[in-house]
């Protein structure tokens, strides 16, 4: 008995924390969006996973790198934190949607933030299959770049580091513009879901692309770090 309540525990601290990195994001998407300039709107987007590192939510594109080095199991920990980073995502949208700064104009420019996401999405939707892959596996190597060295940096008691470590890579993604699927539901979610078909594709490909780059860099460092035989 005592059992199974830790394993229902475990998995609802999942869920739980999913949905806040969701949320985390879904805040991280609106200041972005809500930036006249690219660089202050990428800086400032990395407040999101900042909070996810330092408050240890969970987080798919931060969690998946890892199953290089860990059991089968934990495969299924990742999927449940994919599905609650979704719904995080989805709730942060749909609340708001409902709040003035939907339609309002983006300071500076000549464009609501309801015109600025669709356009995003729409870009990123119906791109080739091919581009929306290779820019989730770069994704996929900064965000895996940013927890890993967030996680070194805190072991060695280097604030400063562990900071400029989630930071800078997460900023580099949203100027290069790599895709990132959790953030990319929110702005899916956000802008009222248009096209299905291809936006079902695009999610597909950008999980797939996600998790193939940050697995890429521990996959490669276990070759690296075998003993030569003589």
């Amino acid at each position: 008995m005592k059992s199974e309540k830790k394993t229902i525990n475990r998995w609802l601290s999942f869920l739980v924390d999913g949905i806040l990195s969701g949320l985390m994001l879904g805040v991280g998407g609106m200041v972005s969006l809500s930036s006249d300039n690219r660089y202050v709107g990428a800086f400032l987007f990395s407040l999101g996973l900042f909070c996810i590192v330092q408050f240890r939510y969970g987080l798919f594109t931060g969690k998946v790198g890892y199953i290089v080095n860990r059991e089968p199991a934990y495969i299924l920990e990742v999927l449940a934190t994919l599905l609650a980073n979704g719904v995080g995502t989805l709730i942060s949208a749909l609340l708001l949607r409902q709040t003035r700064f939907f339609t309002a104009a983006v300071t500076g420019m000549d464009v609501t933030i309801e015109e600025r996401v669709t356009a995003v999405v729409e870009g990123k939707i119906h791109d080739n299959p091919l581009s929306i892959f290779i820019l989730a596996v770069f994704c996929g190597m900064l965000m895996f770049t940013a927890v890993e060295a967030n996680r070194a940096c805190r072991a060695k008691g280097n604030f400063v580091g562990a900071l400029f470590g989630v930071v800078m890579p997460v900023a580099v993604f949203i100027i290069c513009g790599f895709n990132h699927c959790i953030a990319d539901m929110f702005y899916y979610f956000f802008c009222g879901c248009p096209d299905v078909p291809a936006a079902l594709l695009y999610f597909v490909l950008a999980i797939l692309g996600n998790a193939a780059g940050g697995m890429l860099i521990p996959a490669m460092k276990k070759l690296s770090n075998m003993p030569l035989e003589d």
